[in-house]
């Protein structure tokens, strides 16, 4: 048995010592301090010193309604009081119902059934497992696979993380789940073909869908796993048409399209779910974050009644479930979140200032090391290059130097919190809350333009 560990006052050294920091370098906090923060309020947050940050990244594309909010955490309070816990394996609670009558009346075409999990990687997981035990119930078992997009991320469960297209989070845990194949993403910035001809490109990077049916064989495809707007890579919206044309793949060969919407659902597209933006209607949606505006953790699989229906009948059970999905105080935090939404309009806030936020990140097109601004709603990317009319990107070392080495802490230390990344190519992501103003953009940009144009002289 260890010593008993007291709780230092020097919190970032105790982080270093004791808290293992997700998708972190844990060695390059050895000698320096870990970023603390302690508070928030609106669309910023607030160090242990007391310094003032926008967060540009609503925590993790999470924080929709921003921060502060103390109606939600009064209605997390009051509900533990009144119900802490209790599963949803076989009984039910009034929240949980409430809750997914709410989000059943939200979603599009038939998606009635809710599944609630704890996260976005949990409802990833949810529907390829649900998607393999529907076909095998329909009579139809070799249905089992499923396509998804390169660059994408879709979580890290060992059955989500298969589904992701990105190599370097893939590798470390391989071998993973079997059968899960990969297509061209949506990005017209570095189309292979038609970059000048954004519908023509839609339906080729569609078609790309079912060419790759047809090769693993139709018989063998279960699912086509799709954002509305692809995350990793750095926000890559889908061409005109290209829904419709995947919708139609999908029908012919009797395959099941889940809109992955964790990042896209709940206002971050200006709509509740992010397939309404683009006009198509999937069989299933994942979802989570800023269900709940981050105040409680919870995910859910939304699913058609056509392929519950099976699962309603003859005795069958969907042999999967999590301790914590559908939790009392996180369902109670959803369903006054959703109030705030609407009392607040904050889709509207959303769709009537879209068009200002990007227009304002346009702006930083004159700089040499932007190459594409890109996103939809509150969320876009900027592609870093080495030169704008090749479209060159940075090689391996400079990567390391400017965007590790550099630009993630200056930006944090400019007072903006964001994502400097390169799964893909180098991007700074942006997805600050929900409720932010043109002062708001305004700060985003101003900070951008000073590091990035700092940045420049590093390369």
């Amino acid at each position: 048995m260890g010593n008993p560990i007291t709780v230092s006052k020097d919190l970032s050294r105790t982080a270093y010592d004791h808290l293992w920091m997700h998708f972190t370098r844990m060695s390059s906090y050895e000698n320096s301090p870990v970023p603390t923060i302690v508070r928030g309020e609106g669309a910023y947050i607030y160090d242990d010193k007391g310094k003032r940050y926008i967060d540009g990244l609503a925590g993790l594309f999470v924080v929709q309604a921003g921060h502060g909010r103390a109606e939600l955490a009064e209605t997390a309070a009051k509900q533990a009081q009144e119900l802490a816990f209790f599963p949803v394996w076989s009984y039910a609670h009034p929240k949980a119902v409430e809750l997914a009558e709410r989000l059943a009346g939200y979603a599009p075409g038939d998606l009635n059934k809710v599944f609630f999990t704890t996260g976005g990687g949990e409802a990833v997981e949810t529907a390829w497992k649900l998607a393999k035990q529907y076909f095998k119930l329909i009579g139809k078992p070799t249905k089992h696979k499923v396509i998804s997009r390169a660059v994408a991320y879709h979580g890290t469960p060992q059955g989500a993380l298969s589904i992701t297209g990105l190599p370097g989070l893939r590798t470390p845990f391989e071998p993973l789940v079997p059968g899960a194949h990969k297509v061209p993403n949506t990005n017209i910035y570095r189309a292979p073909v038609h970059g000048d001809d954004p519908e023509a490109f839609g339906r080729w990077a569609a078609d790309q869908i079912e060419q790759q049916i047809l090769f693993e064989g139709p018989d063998t495809v279960a699912a086509v796993f799709l954002e509305p707007v692809q995350n990793a890579g750095g926000c890559f919206p889908p061409p005109p048409g290209y829904f419709q044309r995947v919708r139609e793949i999908c029908d012919r060969y009797e395959v099941l399209l889940v809109s992955d919407e964790v990042i896209c659902a709940f206002g971050r597209l200006g709509t509740m779910f992010g397939c309404d933006k683009f006009g198509y209607v999937p069989d299933m949606i994942t979802c989570a974050k800023g269900l709940t505006s981050g105040y409680s953790p919870l995910g859910a699989c939304i699913v058609s009644d056509r392929l519950a229906e099976p699962f309603y009948r003859d005795g069958n059970v969907f042999l999967h479930g999590y301790t914590f999905g559908g939790h009392p105080v996180s369902a109670a935090v959803a369903l006054a979140n959703l109030d705030l939404f609407e009392r607040e309009n904050l889709n509207q806030h959303v769709l009537d200032n879209e068009a200002a936020f990007f227009s304002t990140l346009r702006k930083l097109h004159d700089l040499p090391i932007v190459g594409d601004v890109r996103g939809n709603g509150f969320f876009y990317g900027i592609e870093l290059v080495k030169d704008k009319n090749t479209k060159e990107t940075f090689n391996e070392e400079e990567t390391e130097r400017i965007l590790y080495g550099f630009l993630s802490k200056a930006l944090f230390d400019n007072g903006l919190y964001c994502r400097a990344d390169d799964r893909g190519d180098p991007v700074v992501q942006l997805a600050p809350p929900l409720i932010s103003t043109q002062e708001t953009f305004d700060e985003i940009e101003q900070i951008l333009r000073a590091t990035l144009t700092e940045a420049w002289t590093k390369l």
